[in-house]
């Protein structure tokens, strides 16, 4: 008999199946559920119990976790179902108010509610390269998923990181993508490039802890360069791609913010004085030219 946690699966997508697999490798006594109910044969082969209704999920497992299309799909299905004295631990992806209203929706019902991030493709799931972000109550028994780690209380940090997250992946690529289709045009390709594009993000990912500091500080100091000689390197970016024939929105969008920036009386200081720019709204007659368009 072992005395791994018992947890059921609802909802056996690609991730879905991914994560009842690691937890059944790992020795865990797992439960599936699916609409489409052949979505569990390959499971149910290889030792996973199949429950006849979503209620019955519920009740079989100490844990339920729920990996659907999107928050509406979770309330659809487990409205009409009897949640006390359940942990639910939510793995669909949406944004932090949808997460925060699934907790009070959840609680309100008598279940204890973690909401979660998957930062991870489904076949690392059950390896340390799987990230797995938690928020709301802290959840123990989950190490056959990946590297699990719990933000805080809040339910809605685990979306916030997530989003977060994706803002880095696709600056990261779009910058790529920026100086490759400028390189292309004196005929370097894009695998020449790409390991000079790899050690400058990494350089740059080592400026980080640094300008948190600066962030958290609230003051920007010049330590390697200010705001307005960065600019002027902008200028620079821009002159290139419209001169080789290459997009140049991502670049104008940088100097755009700094040029505000600088106008704002920051042009003396370091880079990450931009915070400001990036957390306020985004500015008012650019709203207005898109609702033109």
């Amino acid at each position: 008999m072992t005395d791994k946690l018992p947890v059921s699966v609802i909802g056996l997508g690609l991730m879905g199946q991914a994560l009842a697999g690691a937890f059944l490798k790992a020795g865990h006594p797992t439960t599936v559920w699916n609409r489409t109910a052949s979505k569990a044969d390959r499971l149910v082969a290889e030792g996973a119990q199949p429950a006849p209704t979503v209620d019955g999920a519920l009740t079989a497992g100490s844990l339920t976790i729920v990996c659907l299309t999107d928050y509406q799909a979770v309330h659809e299905l487990l409205d009409a179902s009897e949640l006390k004295g359940t942990t639910l631990l939510n793995l669909t992806s949406g944004n932090s108010a949808q997460a925060r209203e699934a907790a009070r929706w959840a609680e309100q019902r008598g279940a204890r509610y973690v909401d979660g991030a998957i930062m991870a493709i489904p076949s690392t799931i059950g390896t340390p390269e799987a990230v797995i972000l938690l928020s709301g109550p802290h959840l123990q028994d989950l190490d056959a998923l990946g590297t699990v780690t719990h933000l805080g209380t809040d339910p809605g940090l685990a979306s916030l990181y997530d989003v977060a997250g994706l803002a880095m992946m696709w600056s990261v690529l779009n910058a790529w993508l920026q100086g490759t289709a400028l390189l292309r045009t004196a005929g370097v390709d894009a695998a020449t490039y790409a390991p000079f594009a790899r050690q400058m993000a990494a350089g740059v990912a080592e400026w980080l802890p640094g300008y948190a500091q600066q962030i958290d500080d609230g003051s920007f100091p010049a330590e390697v360069s200010a705001l307005e000689t960065d600019a002027r390197a902008m200028a620079h970016l821009i002159e290139e791609s419209e001169a080789s024939g290459v997009n140049a929105e991502l670049p104008k969008l940088f100097k755009a913010m700094a040029d505000r920036a600088i106008a704002a009386g920051h042009g003396a200081e370091q880079y990450p004085v931009l915070i400001e720019e990036f957390a306020k709204p985004q500015p008012t007659a650019t709203r207005r030219d898109e609702r033109s368009a």
